[in-house]
């Protein structure tokens, strides 16, 4: 494929603000739009008014505009199968087809892959049934995690410490419905122990190149309190987090997946995350997800020092093995702004000042909730607002470049913690 390419991103969060950001580095980019995207991809790429879950919409568009490669961030078009639409119509795709998608978009389907293929987890039980499910949970009578088989928004894990509120977790899925259909089928496991870690890898069908481990921060509060958000921050390369423990993930985890889907016709392109527990008993995986992680993406990618082109188009070619995927040294930390209230319901609109000054101060700011008003001026739209990126030479370094331009911006109400990466070994 020459220079000179068009790309389209899909989606309109952190993520894909962090994706354009990278993509548009590229020498060979020429041409890069954004559906729908938000006030930051605006200011660096074309954003498109359609919709990330309109498969037909979105392939229609790239078909007529010549779009080169179509990069997917978020994992429901990909459940809906957009990477295989846009491959009928003959436009390469950046993901995984929504066959091999389903490892995220069904808890019962990635569990009973993992048991076939001897990949640690936790132990586990299915149920379509609500009587059957709280039976089990009575007689467990243990700590134990409840979990919507189908896709939430990353809201369907619930932390059960014990029966009651196992019952109130199965009531909410399986008879008020929270998460809709997602919660027709619940998968209930033993509750783990240890820290957890974010090992994201680029995957070409069969070749696996793992990126830099992460540690998000998923409750509000500082010193992990509060209700579970979407992450509030997240730090490159946790010391407990050793080569050696990448090698035993990459090995143990991903690579069987990787091996298993192909085995069984429905190959693996794009990135598979997988978030891991380190237990007394080695890594386990909690979960896979079929797409970049947010806020895990706005810390990897200031890192990746070659071409991102260059390897997205690798793991939709197959030719992984062909190039040597080059990291920056030092580390790299983010520390996500959120709205007053997240991840409850919070006010939008609110106006934001700061953004060039933190820019300045030598963070990379990536827009997640954020959007233009009428008069152009940069305003609140989600719950997660912004997440200010660093790098630097050592982990401290690093954070006080992020939290110096956290301080330079402002919006009525921002709340952020304080506590991003304090503790390296542990989760904070």
């Amino acid at each position: 494929m020459a220079s000179a390419l068009s790309v389209l991103i899909v989606g309109g969060g952190g993520r894909e603000h962090a994706l354009t950001w990278a993509i548009t580095q590229s020498k060979q980019v020429e041409t890069v739009y954004v559906a729908p995207g938000n006030a930051g991809t605006a200011a660096i790429a074309k954003n498109i008014n359609i919709p990330a879950e309109d498969v037909q919409a979105l392939t229609q568009f790239a078909h007529e505009n010549r779009v080169d490669l179509v990069v997917i961030g978020p994992e429901v078009p990909l459940a809906l199968g957009l990477v295989d639409s846009l491959n009928k119509a003959n436009i390469r795709a950046f993901g995984p087809t929504g066959l091999a998608a389903r490892i995220e978009a069904s808890k019962a389907f990635s569990k009973r892959f993992m048991q076939d293929h001897n990949v640690p987890t936790a132990a586990y039980a299915e149920f379509s049934g609500y009587d059957a499910a709280m039976r089990y949970v009575d007689e467990m009578n243990s700590p134990v995690v409840v979990k919507a088989d189908g896709l939430a928004a990353g809201k369907g894990v619930i932390m059960c410490e014990g029966p009651q509120q196992a019952r109130a977790a199965l009531k909410a899925i399986m008879v008020d419905s929270q998460f809709g259909e997602a919660g027709d089928k619940v998968i209930i496991e033993e509750w783990l122990e240890g820290p957890e870690v974010s090992l994201l890898a680029f995957v070409d069908g069969k070749m696996v190149v793992a990126m830099p481990p992460v540690r998000d921060h998923k409750r509000a509060y500082d010193h992990d309190e509060g209700p579970n958000t979407g992450g509030m921050g997240a730090f490159a390369y946790p010391l407990d987090v050793t080569p050696e423990v990448v090698a035993q993930i990459e090995k143990r985890i991903l690579q069987p997946v990787v091996a298993g889907l192909a085995a069984q016709g429905t190959p693996y392109k794009g990135v598979l995350y997988a978030g891991v527990m380190l237990t007394a008993d080695g890594p386990k995986t909690l979960e896979f997800n079929c797409r970049f992680g947010d806020p895990e993406t706005q810390v990897v990618l200031p890192l990746l020092e070659t071409d991102i082109v260059d390897v997205m188009l690798a793991c939709v070619d197959g030719t992984l093995d062909q190039l040597d995927v080059a990291w920056k040294p030092g580390t790299c930390a983010t520390v996500v702004m959120a709205s007053p209230g997240y991840p409850g319901s919070y006010p939008k609109g609110l106006s934001i000042s700061g953004v060039d000054a933190a820019q300045a101060a030598g963070t990379v700011v990536f827009h997640a909730g954020t959007a233009l008003d009428d008069a152009g001026n940069l305003v609140t739209s989600g719950g997660r607002v912004l997440a200010v990126s660093a790098t630097g030479d050592d982990l401290d370094t690093a954070l006080a470049t992020a939290y110096a331009g956290v301080g330079q911006i402002s919006f009525e109400g921002a709340h952020y913690r304080t506590d991003i990466g304090r503790n390296g070994r542990h989760q904070a």
